[in-house]
């Protein structure tokens, strides 16, 4: 048994855009980055020690209307599968360059205090700012 299955959880670079191919059928490609750290040889993090990576998310169907509305910041978790394919270059012909895309089956957005201050506090927040009533 095979599985061809990448999970990611970063931030959006920029606002989903949404596309359709030639046959009409729309989609829409994420930029999704990641970012690892590690402490140098002084036990401190540095502008050296930091690695950002930069993945391209494609969403289809029913899972692309979701995608659309995501903007640049948003934290999300993604699950797809990793594609690869090959597109010429648009100034020379003879060129072609590989893809790496991840065709996404899946997207959880990590947002949750920006949901809450939308929505407002919690009725249970809400009242411990109220003073309470002595025990006595």
């Amino acid at each position: 048994m095979y599985d061809n299955n990448v999970r990611l959880m970063g931030f959006i670079g920029k606002d989903a855009v949404t596309r359709k191919t030639t046959n009409g059928k729309e989609f829409v490609v994420l930029s999704l980055a990641t970012s690892v750290s590690w402490k140098d040889e002084n036990g401190q993090y540095t502008d050296k020690t930091k690695r950002t990576d930069w993945h391209r998310c494609v969403a289809w169907s029913n899972l692309s209307k979701f995608a659309g509305t995501l903007k640049k910041g948003a934290h999300v978790e993604v699950e797809g599968e990793l594609r690869y394919r090959q597109v010429s270059d648009s100034k020379q012909k003879d060129v072609k360059h590989t893809l790496a895309e991840i065709h996404l089956s899946k997207i959880l957005k990590l947002d949750r205090a920006e949901k809450r201050e939308s929505e407002g506090a919690p009725p249970e927040l809400e009242d411990e700012s109220k003073e309470r009533p002595s025990a006595a």
